[in-house]
């Protein structure tokens, strides 16, 4: 009789096969909530690793990735040309973490230098039109990096590695040229800056 050998599969402990399946279990549940709720509820943003919540949020409707990683959806579509690089914008906004803390937001409507702000914010200014409002998704390698933002009492307001999350209006943009020639105007009959330290702006601590 011939006889046929084999090297045997040692037996898998159950307490192994008990968390496999608790994590194929957690794995599914993280997938069906990302296809019923999206990745808008404080749960689920604050859930997942930066890179996993960008490549599930991009799935989303109406969501757009561009080539650098930006996330943009556009809210309310505006009109006409965008800014560019040598404008001052106008616009109200408002920051948040990924679970919704909001660390920044304007009272009034701000005018920010295109080129003045963090690398993410300033890319999305310039696919803006006049009018439109859009939701930005900003990973940390197009916002502040490893670097925590602190403000003027020394408390951190946006941890190291941080996704920020802003909602921005852009009301209208000019060349900056004319820009400071108005605030030039203006300080002379005695007026001083409209708004607030934009948001991403290099100088000013916890923006």
């Amino acid at each position: 009789m011939s006889s046929v050998t084999a090297v045997p599969i040692p037996p898998t402990k159950r307490s192994y096969l008990v968390w496999l399946w608790v994590g194929i279990a957690a794995a599914v549940a993280v997938a069906v909530a990302l296809a019923w709720f999206g990745t808008n509820t404080p749960a689920i943003r604050g859930a997942l690793p930066n890179d996993s919540f960008l490549a599930a949020n991009k799935s989303q409707s109406g969501v757009i990735e561009t080539a650098s990683g930006l996330q943009y959806e556009v809210l309310k579509e505006g009109a006409g040309a965008s800014p560019t690089d040598g404008d001052v914008a106008l616009v109200m906004y408002k920051g948040t973490l990924r679970n919704g803390t909001q660390f920044d937001a304007s009272q009034q409507p701000t005018p920010l230098p295109v080129t003045g702000m963090i690398p993410g914010f300033t890319e999305a200014l310039k696919v803006m039109k006049k009018g439109g409002k859009y939701r930005l998704w900003i990973k940390p390698e197009l916002g502040y990096g490893a670097e925590a933002r602190k403000d003027q009492q020394g408390r951190e307001v946006i941890p190291a590695n941080s996704l920020l999350v802003f909602e921005v209006e852009l009301f209208e943009f000019m060349p900056q040229a004319q820009f400071m020639q108005m605030m030039q105007q203006q300080q002379q009959m005695g007026g001083g800056m409209p708004g607030g330290p934009p948001p991403g702006a290099e100088p000013p601590q916890g923006r």
